[in-house]
């Protein structure tokens, strides 16, 4: 019930990035619908396939539930800020900037390579009784 829930909950995801995608891909509006359609039931089936393997994975390694807070964060905080940046919105007289996207995929794939050379040093080390 909990994976059906959380579906749901991405599928909305899905038709945001899928109305993004098809935004001048066609003149014929139903294009733009089958598109729609087919994202959100691609999506579901690849959460549905890999639930059971990713929620085993993040028990075998709890530090990964961190991260991948961290990381929500994080591409909240971007979000939010692009948002701010296009609205041109201003705060104490400071005009809102752009942040590059290179800045956050190098967070990122930083922060990753770190835990997965983290998780394979613990895997190595012999375990103490």
């Amino acid at each position: 019930m909990q994976i059906l829930l959380i579906d749901f909950i991405f599928s909305i995801d899905s038709i945001l990035t899928a109305i993004g995608m098809t935004n001048g891909i066609s003149d014929n509006p139903n294009d733009a619908l089958i598109l729609m359609i087919i994202a959100v039931v691609v999506s579901i089936v690849v959460m549905m396939v890999f639930a059971n393997a990713i929620r085993d994975f993040i028990n075998k390694h709890p530090s990964i539930r961190l991260l991948a807070l961290s990381f929500l964060i994080l591409i909240g905080f971007m979000l939010v800020t692009e948002a701010l940046h296009l609205s041109n919105a201003s705060f104490f007289g400071q005009s809102i900037g752009a942040i590059a996207k290179g800045y956050l995929y190098f967070a990122i794939a930083f922060s990753l390579l770190l835990e997965f050379l983290n998780m394979r040093l613990w895997k190595k080390q012999p375990k103490k009784d």
